[in-house]
């Protein structure tokens, strides 16, 4: 059965029908928001009737159904989860394994190294390489993964935006260390009441980005992220549900097998590479952990219990933003 969609949110709320209206992914304040110029315009470009879509929380299921689903479909798989694209990072990222990536060709795993950044506006780049070259051999496309901040550039493309203005943002940060956060948080009320209804007072990152795009525009971020979906996006999106309980088994069985195979081992590894394990990359649940148990900080039963809380957390909020896409297929797990 489906999750009860009008469960209520931590942020945003519902509709008067009671269904949920969209909320920004979960995701959205950990990636850049300086689309390039070129970025392309609304809706997404790559989607067309040779295109699926997979996607549900973390631990759900999706690596092993995809790969069923693209051998019955003729498909090869597009990865849509910000974390595969670090090399070398496989056992915190539960990538498909070797021997699914052999039955299936998988596009936009190992991309970066994971001491380099890697935006929303990157991945959306080359996805729409990956569909092309999917394209030209006449293969059909099939997307897996649950980072929702891709899912939505995929669905609705993403709209050209200012890139950062250092000396305005030097400006924003220095009011802020004077006056409080909430100086500028009240300023972005004035000039953007949708992007300061969804943004945390304390969240300055966010707030100077909403800032800097009104000063150099003129015009509102909000208006710049107004859902335009791409008309085939939703019917053919499949959602895995299953119950909270079995979830958190299945996050909590995932965490400690991650832990017995090797991710200390692999965390110290990528940290003696060089560029180490950036923030993009340390934001995968484990990684954090783990560098503070190498460190001596916590011990290993700490580390896993750490790292189990924080999937649970992902998983909660990967939900509730999936559950705003009202007309996708939830499929039973």
């Amino acid at each position: 059965m489906p999750h009860d969609r009008t469960e209520p949110h931590r942020s945003g709320g519902t509709g008067s029908a009671g269904r949920p209206e969209p909320l920004p992914p979960p995701d959205a304040g950990h990636s850049t928001l300086a689309w390039p110029a070129d970025a392309p315009a609304h809706p997404s470009p790559v989607i067309a009737e040779d295109c699926w879509f997979l996607s549900g929380p973390t631990a759900s299921g999706k690596s092993s159904l995809a790969v069923r689903m693209a051998r019955l479909l003729g498909a090869e798989i597009v990865s849509v989860d910000s974390m595969a694209v670090y090399r070398g990072l496989d056992v915190g990222t539960a990538k498909p394994s070797p021997e699914d990536r052999e039955r299936v060709p998988h596009h936009l795993i190992d991309v970066v190294d994971p001491g380099q950044g890697y935006s929303v506006a990157r991945w959306l780049a080359a996805a729409a390489d990956a569909v092309a070259d999917c394209r030209r051999r006449g293969r059909t496309i099939l997307f897996v993964g649950g980072t929702p901040l891709y899912l939505r550039a995929l669905r609705d493309g993403l709209a050209p935006l200012p890139e950062a203005d250092a000396e305005f943002r030097r400006t924003l940060v220095a009011e802020a260390q004077a006056h409080g956060s909430g100086l500028l948080h009240r300023r972005l009320a004035d000039v953007d009441p949708p992007a300061a209804a969804r943004i945390h007072p304390h969240d300055l990152k966010r707030i100077v980005r909403g800032l800097e795009v009104a000063h150099a525009t003129g015009k509102p971020l909000s208006e710049a992220f107004a859902a335009r979906p791409h008309p085939l996006f939703e019917p053919r999106l499949m959602i895995l549900d299953l119950s909270r309980a079995t979830l958190h088994e299945r996050i909590d069985r995932r965490v400690e097998r991650m832990f017995a195979g090797g991710l200390v081992e692999e965390t110290q590894a990528a940290l003696a590479r060089p560029g180490g394990i950036g923030p993009g990359a340390a934001q995968a649940a484990g990684y954090a952990e783990t560098i503070d148990l190498i460190a001596g900080r916590i011990d290993l039963a700490e580390a896993i219990r750490r790292t189990q809380r924080r999937t649970r957390q992902l998983a909660k909020r990967q939900l509730t933003w999936l559950r705003s896409f009202r007309n996708a297929v939830w499929i039973a797990a």
